[in-house]
């Protein structure tokens, strides 16, 4: 018996040579098969004569194949593949390029059926690279006729091979478990799931696979809002310390700032205090443009906890950010008796406020953790070592949230890491990359949402101009000036070097996709280049992924005390990099990044009392770009910038699939406001009914996978 959890290895007729093919999509078992889902159909329902066809027209025709042909072209140098094919009205010819094979397929004499476009060349009509499948009398076709299922695929698997596996699988499995309730079912209008598989799969009518679609979408928008239903729920069953912070320390800490904060860091700091003072746990997003202060309401947050003899986690998701956080505190905390530890994979040291800071062995700055001598400990991953026992941990800030995994956050607020205590922590999530709140709102509904929404008082705008090819060099006089008067510059390159793949930038894997980024500029070429030929009398450095973590800490600092003028690198300085005499980021291949990721690097600069500028470079004459580009020129701030984004591209793209852990269905139905407001109905109502799920097992069991794969906090 064929089930959902069946390894296809173990059916009957699943040929061996497909099973690595298929593993390579991350198909093992039936419902991995299953629940890969077509991304467009090709409609071929209409079966008509071949003296009917039309030129353009896109149909489906059957008949008997007359003659196969096939010859070299001398002109291209490649093989060209003819075949005849008639029915009692006529005849047509169908071509294909490089595929000798279907002359041994194609016999003549054999009934077949051609699906695909009537073109015309050199006055002569015929079917362009159609698909095409022998029939037998009175057979069902399965590639050309109706609306037909295209997937995506990987090198030796076509559409036409997955088309092959799924549908007798569908027809052997027969009936599926549903984990929807029927009356879920019934008043959201959704088919049931054996349905719904089939439909999406091989579906009749059009109206039958968007159905399908919608079904699909609504599991996972359902799941997920169930999921943060639950956390909340959860949350608010548990205790945390109350951390109380006298209005006049308040008072006199904000005032011995080095800065005012602005009124949306003050309403955001209000928020942060009002919910760690409560002794329920704090689960907070805090929201800000690069730049915007968030450190700073996160620090009074830490004072905070310190003042009821608490510890703070600071983790942040590279050396170079947990640097940068770790310098941003000890001077906002220098005139305090504060300690602050920095541990991170090639380092360990410690301030003791009053500009009183030393380095330490790594067991030597873990005992003072233990013993409470250190108050705020920052670092990346190295926090959730099991050797690192803090003393009382009351809060946990993580910057640059979506970076981690599940389990890495969980670490943080585990009870072993504050042994002895019976309660939880409070938790304080940073992102610089603005998420539209109607995204925000559905992906992080377990989190309260805080939003600092202007920049300090005295920023001045960073001029964006896009350069086009032929003013490259009008650009590079413009950063020798820059540099004349003091100032330093960034270069960005998509890729370190031109034969890499999956450097920081995560190139396109799909092998039809790898010669668009042949012609990408690389950081080693454009350092050979600029440092050699551009700017040889200049002090030009380089920074990537690559190299060692004290290799990139020297040519860090080299920077930011001025010692290069011009550092090259790829999206590593993306984030925690704060040079205030850094006026210029030139961002090449522009195109290749994301707007968010675009809008990172531009924050980069601007950050000191310098008028700041970002050329963007880019080759690519689409119109897409050009409007990608013109909504970073226009956007007055990062939340505005996100939302244009989410408008051209879709939440998939938007927000990278990868990090979110959300099916392609359900990332594209973000859009749709109406399915995610009734997953979320549904969602409110079967917990109004059963917190526990205890009378519905296949969901809660199905809750319960969501979760482990779901990668938002």
């Amino acid at each position: 018996m064929i089930t959902l959890s069946t390894e296809l290895g173990k059916i009957s007729g699943v040929a061996e040579k497909f099973l690595a093919k298929l593993e390579k999509l991350g198909i093992k078992t039936v419902r991995d098969l299953l629940w890969h889902f077509p991304f467009r159909y090709d409609d071929f329902s209409r079966v008509v004569k071949i003296s009917e066809l039309k030129l353009n027209q896109t149909a489906t025709i059957r008949g008997m194949v007359k003659k196969v042909a096939v010859r070299r072209t001398w002109k291209r140098k490649m093989f060209l593949i003819e075949a005849l094919l008639v029915d009692e009205t006529g005849g047509i010819k169908a071509v294909w390029f490089n595929q000798p094979y279907i002359a041994q397929i194609l016999k003549p004499g054999r009934m077949a059926s051609f699906a695909g476009k009537v073109t015309m060349s050199d006055e002569e009509v015929y079917m362009s690279n159609p698909a095409y499948e022998l029939i037998s009398s009175g057979g069902e076709a399965k590639h050309t006729a109706g609306l037909i299922p295209v997937y995506p695929e990987t090198r030796g698997l076509t559409s036409k091979g997955l088309r092959f596996l799924i549908k007798p699988i569908i027809q052997a499995i027969e009936s599926v478990e549903d984990f929807i309730p029927p009356a879920i079912l019934e008043k959201q209008g959704l088919a049931d799931l054996y349905t719904s598989i089939r439909h999406i799969h091989f579906p009749r009518l059009a109206e039958q696979a968007e159905q399908a679609r919608r079904r699909f979408a609504f599991d996972d928008l359902f799941l997920l809002q169930l999921n943060n239903i639950r956390m909340r729920s959860r949350l608010a069953k548990e205790k945390a310390p109350s951390l109380s912070f006298p209005p006049q320390q308040y008072k006199k800490i904000v005032e011995d700032l080095p800065f005012p904060l602005t009124d949306s860091q003050k309403r955001s700091l209000d928020e942060v205090l009002a919910d760690i003072a409560r002794p329920t746990p704090m689960n907070r997003l805090l929201q800000g443009d690069v730049g915007s202060g968030k450190t700073v309401v996160a620090a009074v947050a830490a004072l905070a906890t310190i003042g009821s003899g608490k510890q703070t986690a600071f983790m942040a998701p590279t050396e170079v950010l947990a640097r940068q956080h770790y310098k941003t505190l000890t001077g906002l905390f220098s005139k305090m008796n504060v300690g602050v530890g920095l541990l991170i994979g090639s380092e360990a040291r410690a301030s003791y406020g009053k500009e009183l800071e030393a380095k330490k062995t790594k067991p030597g700055l873990l005992k003072e953790i233990a013993n409470n001598k250190i108050n705020v400990v920052i670092g990346t991953h190295a926090l959730i070592q099991k050797d690192v026992q803090f003393h009382d941990l009351a809060l946990v800030i993580v910057d640059e949230q979506h970076r981690f995994g599940v389990d890495q956050r969980a670490a943080l607020v585990k009870h072993e890491n504050h042994p002895g205590s019976e309660t939880t922590v409070h938790f304080l999530s940073m992102s610089a990359t603005p998420i539209p709140r109607t995204l925000s709102l559905t992906l992080f509904g377990d989190l309260d949402i805080s939003i600092i929404d202007e920049l300090p008082k005295g920023r001045k705008p960073i001029m964006t101009k896009v350069v086009a090819p032929e003013n490259r060099s009008k650009a590079y006089a413009f950063v020798r000036e820059q540099i004349k008067k003091g100032r330093q510059a960034f270069v960005i390159c998509p890729r370190i070097e031109a034969s890499t793949e999956g450097d920081e930038e995560a190139a396109p894997s799909a092998d039809k996709r790898k010669d668009l980024w042949a012609d990408v500029k690389n950081v080693t070429e454009e350092f050979e280049r600029l440092s050699k030929t551009v700017f040889p009398d200049l002090k030009v450095a380089m920074l990537h992924g690559k190299m060692k973590s004290k290799e990139k800490e020297q040519i860090m600092r080299g920077f930011s005390e001025g010692e290069t003028d011009i550092l090259i690198s790829t999206s590593v300085i993306e984030v925690g990099v704060d040079v205030p005499n850094a006026s210029i980021m030139m961002i090449e291949g522009a195109d290749r990044f994301g707007l968010a990721q675009l809008y990172q690097f531009r924050g980069r600069v601007g950050r000191g009392e310098h008028q700041s500028f970002c050329f963007l470079f880019t080759d690519s004459s689409s119109d897409t770009t050009s409007q990608r580009l013109k909504a970073l020129l226009d956007a007055k701030n990062g939340f505005e910038l996100a939302e244009k984004d989410l408008a051209i591209r879709g939440p998939g793209q938007f927000l990278g699939d990868k990090q979110t852990g959300l099916p392609d269905l359900a990332m594209r139905s973000l859009n749709n406001m109406e399915l995610v407001k009734s997953a979320r109905e549904a969602a409110v109502e079967i917990f109004r009914e059963d917190h526990e799920l205890s009378i519905y097992p296949l969901l809660k069991a199905k809750v319960g996978e969501f979760e482990k794969r779901l990668h938002l906090e």
